[in-house]
């Protein structure tokens, strides 16, 4: 890869990494409720789940399954339903702690997350035909291309979860005063649920 790809690369995954989505966005909300130590699983469950999503698209998987329509669409609405489900229980929320079991999203889930995400589909798609599956590059040179891609992108879907995680947990004292939890919730809530009506038009 040269430095040139590196570059773009690096670009591309600031650029998707660092800007509010449903990772980053459940990244604050766990850690402003239940503290960072909760959201740390969460955090390393998204480049986790990245690592395994990039592994099916390198191998051609992801393609075939954003190809039929049928999985597509089951693909998109659990990811849609599950957002708004997420969004509707976040934005109940109004003391610390309150929506513990509901709320609270494991490492599996985490996991799981990313591959109800249309979005990051169509993102591993993209990054793998445009740094992994490049014309004129045999087998061996795709593989340690896809390994500089997942180095990459895994260890910016971390930093940028965890970074977003350290402003929920900074913001967790002021949030315990008044109805503060609740309206943070309640924006929070309505940012996934925007991002699942967004999803649900791609």
């Amino acid at each position: 890869m040269s430095a040139q790809e590196f570059t773009a690369l690096l670009m591309l995954a600031t650029a998707m990494s660092f800007t509010p989505g449903p990772n980053t966005t459940l990244s604050t909300a766990l850690a402003a409720n239940f503290g960072l130590k909760q959201a740390l699983p969460f955090c390393a469950a998204v480049p986790a789940g990245w690592t395994l999503l990039m592994l099916l698209c390198g191998t051609g998987v992801g393609a075939l399954i954003l190809a039929a329509p049928p999985l597509r669409l089951a693909l998109k609405a659990f990811g849609v339903a599950y957002l708004l489900w997420l969004a509707w229980r976040l934005a109940g929320t109004r003391a610390l702690g309150q929506a513990a079991a509901p709320v609270r999203v494991s490492f599996g889930q985490g996991v799981l997350l990313q591959f109800l995400n249309i979005k990051a589909w169509m993102l591993a798609l993209t990054i793998t035909a445009g740094w992994v599956a490049v014309q004129g590059v045999d087998a061996a040179q795709s593989a340690r291309r896809l390994a500089v891609v997942l180095g990459v992108m895994m260890v910016y879907a971390f930093a940028s979860n965890f970074l977003y995680a350290l402003v929920g947990a900074a913001l967790r004292q002021w949030l315990s005063q008044g109805q503060r939890l609740l309206w943070f919730n309640r924006v929070l809530g309505g940012l996934l649920a925007l991002t699942a009506v967004w999803m649900a038009t791609l």
